[in-house]
């Protein structure tokens, strides 16, 4: 009797450059099999063009059918990159029972920005007991907040003990203006008010793009005749549905690079590694443990914002091949300069524009002297006009005169104030800034070659005609100056590595002597006391650009970097092979004696009897927990339940304080197959 064959999983990964697909089949080795992967460019404007891109080519590669897809599975960089960028739609913060002084705290304030904020009075205490609520204020603002913000995030004081507060301001928004609420106790169940409102205004500012990404997944799907379900890995490297990714987006950030974690597991082996994956916008850097990766039990922090999102310990920096090369002011022999802020290459620009780009680098390089604003264009990222809400005057004006083919910069903006404008669009995620990239560098010296070369070989001759504090060019040649670029990026590349591991012994890499001595040691600095530092494991090198990137980190690592074969699809190959995981939890504590309160989702019970208190939440929890796994892909889930309590003794007897009960549900997820 011949044996069924395997089902095949399509795994895709969306990143802020390209957009990478896998076709992958259990069959074969343990690892199962790559049959075939491809890269498309992220079309941002239209998410579909870079999916289509890259899935058709697999198809073609691998003649498969597409009816024979039983799973898709996707990860992506783009609600990570966002927040590193400053990007996001403009939204409308509620805070109910806060008071202003709140915002200074957790960097609310500065995650808020010029973006509205409405307080309400409102609120509970820590045992769910309410204030009285007054939304008359919000019901005033909605009119105007309906017309100028694309979403809103709503957050009371101690909703995480009762909801009712939010949910009443939730269901008023949605009557009033039909517009996406993120409520903050449907993002986390733990306390501290004001991060968990950054959490929700961070989910709320992601809803749009991240919904854009999913239905032009769908959508594509559909066309292609692939019936297959839609995954989205998780922050934590988990599966969840596309349907629970929507509402929850802030749970993707780190969605790449977790998936890149699962990925370099199943394609080394190793279980003990620093995993470093370079993309065009972002370095991440995450260790592996006994097989698995770290989580940050305190939360996720992307972009400086340490939000609730329990996801791999990893540290982004904004280093990637696309990275901004800029120039050390006031410096007699000027440093080298990289990101954070992603640019379009010039020899992307340049395949995709020709002319107009290549024109107007020729222009500047005929001018005797360079200018501050050589080699740089903008051009519109071709999002819905909708998204460019609420701009001001200036905004609106300078927005107008930018279109789809890029404009230079010197021809663009007549003072400082519209440079300030302009960048102002560019972290609305209206606006692309074209220059000289890491990207270009690699086509200058020969090293990268699916863009144009000489595109980027005359923005490397107008970056190397710039000025030292002595008035001498700083590099005699484009290859000279495109060298240093390269040299630069894997020495940051390696201190950004070496101030990870700093950070995971405990030390802050970045804020301590540490952070001067990784400096010493990476450039071999000749002292009287001579530092050397190595990690005690090897490091996963990963993205498509880290066999040039990565070729010489071993010497400044202390010890060995492994690049493995599908490196540059393994956002891509972790999507597809990793597990739904999802969980929940309740509360139980004491607001008198001999009264155990059971908070637990969205409801408040009272019991008498702390062991009938404890067994109604481990039933709840496993309730719940089942039903998001459900939701979330998979109709196999394993739960586990754990119970933590906090008591004290009083002259030899046990006082309850509190208990905190935690299911995990986790499991395969359902394919086409199962659905059948």
């Amino acid at each position: 009797m011949t044996a069924k064959p395997k089902p095949l999983f399509l795994g895709i990964d969306t990143g802020g450059t390209y957009t990478d697909a896998v076709l992958w089949s259990e069959e074969g080795s343990p690892k199962g099999k790559v049959l075939a992967k491809a890269k498309s460019l992220t079309t941002r404007h239209d998410l579909a063009v870079g999916i289509s891109g890259a899935v058709d080519a697999v198809l073609e590669t691998s003649a498969t059918d597409p009816a024979a897809i039983k799973l898709v599975s996707m990860s992506t960089t783009l609600a990570t990159n966002a927040l590193v960028e400053g990007q996001g739609g403009r939204v409308a913060l509620i805070m109910i029972g806060f008071s202003e002084a709140d915002l200074a705290r957790d960097g609310l304030k500065t995650a808020l920005g010029t973006d509205p904020v409405v307080f309400c009075p409102g609120g509970h205490d820590v045992h769910g007991n309410a204030a009285k609520l007054d939304l008359s204020g919000l019901e005033a603002a909605l009119p105007e907040l309906g017309r100028s913000v694309s979403g809103f995030a709503v957050c009371a004081y101690f909703a995480t003990r009762n909801p009712a507060h939010e949910l009443a301001a939730r269901d008023l928004i949605r009557e009033k203006t039909g517009l996406p609420v993120t409520a903050s106790h449907e993002l986390s169940a733990k306390l501290g008010g004001p991060r968990r409102a950054l959490t929700t205004l961070l989910n709320a500012r992601l809803i749009s793009m991240i919904d854009r990404l999913v239905a032009a997944t769908e959508g594509f799907l559909a066309k292609r005749g692939i019936a297959a379900p839609l995954m989205v890995v998780r922050g934590d490297g988990a599966l969840v549905s596309a349907a629970f990714a929507r509402q929850r987006p802030i749970e993707t950030i780190l969605s790449g690079p977790a998936a890149s974690l699962v990925g370099a597991r199943h394609m080394t082996g190793l279980d003990d590694a620093m995993v470093s994956d370079i993309g065009g916008t972002t370095t991440d850097v995450a260790v592996l443990d006994s097989g698995r990766p770290r989580l940050d039990p305190e939360g996720a922090t992307v972009g400086g914002f340490r939000t609730m999102v329990e996801a791999v310990a990893m540290r982004t920096f904004g280093l990637g091949g696309d990275s901004e090369v800029a120039l050390e002011d006031g410096a007699l022999d000027p440093k080298i300069l990289l990101g954070p802020r992603r640019l379009v290459p010039l020899a992307l620009a340049g395949m995709a524009h020709g002319e107009a780009v290549t024109a107007e680098l020729e222009r500047q390089l005929r001018a005797p002297n360079p200018g501050r604003m050589d080699g740089r264009f903008a051009v519109r990222t071709g999002v819905p006009d909708r998204l460019a809400a609420g701009l001001t005057a200036s905004e609106a004006k300078l927005y107008e005169a930018i279109g789809a083919v890029p404009l230079a910069l010197d021809r663009l903006l007549s003072s400082n104030a519209q440079n300030a404008t302009l960048n102002r669009l560019v972290s609305r995620g209206l606006v692309h800034i074209c220059g000289f990239t890491p990207s270009d560098a690699a086509h200058v010296v020969g090293k990268q070659s699916n863009w144009d070369a000489s595109t980027a070989r005359l923005g490397a001759e107008l970056f190397a005609r710039r000025r030292d504090g002595r008035g001498q060019s700083i590099a005699a040649t484009p290859e000279i100056l495109a060298e240093r670029v390269l040299v630069t990026l894997t020495r940051w590349s390696a201190e950004y590595i070496l101030e990870t591991a700093f950070a995971e012994d405990g030390l802050d890499g970045a804020a301590t002597v540490a952070h001067a001595l990784v400096q010493r040691a990476v450039d071999a600095h000749p002292g009287i006391a001579r530092f050397t530092v190595a990690l005690d494991r090897p490091v996963i090198g990963l993205g498509a650009s880290a066999p040039l990137h990565y070729a010489g980190l071993p010497p400044l690592i202390g010890n060995g970097c492994i690049v493995p074969e599908d490196t540059d699809v393994a956002n891509a190959l972790g999507a597809v092979v990793g597990q739904v995981r999802v969980s929940a939890e309740a509360r139980i504590s004491q607001p008198q004696e001999g009264l155990f309160r059971l908070a637990s989702g969205q409801t408040m019970r009272d019991f008498t009897d702390e062991a009938k208190a404890i067994a109604a939440a481990e039933a709840d929890v496993r309730t719940v927990a089942a039903q998001r796994a459900k939701d979330a892909g998979t109709d196999s889930a394993e739960i586990d339940v754990a119970t933590e309590f906090k008591v004290s003794t009083i002259e030899g007897q046990r006082m309850f304080i509190e208990a905190h009960v935690v299911a995990v549900a986790s499991g395969r997820p359902r394919t086409a197959i199962s659905q059948a």
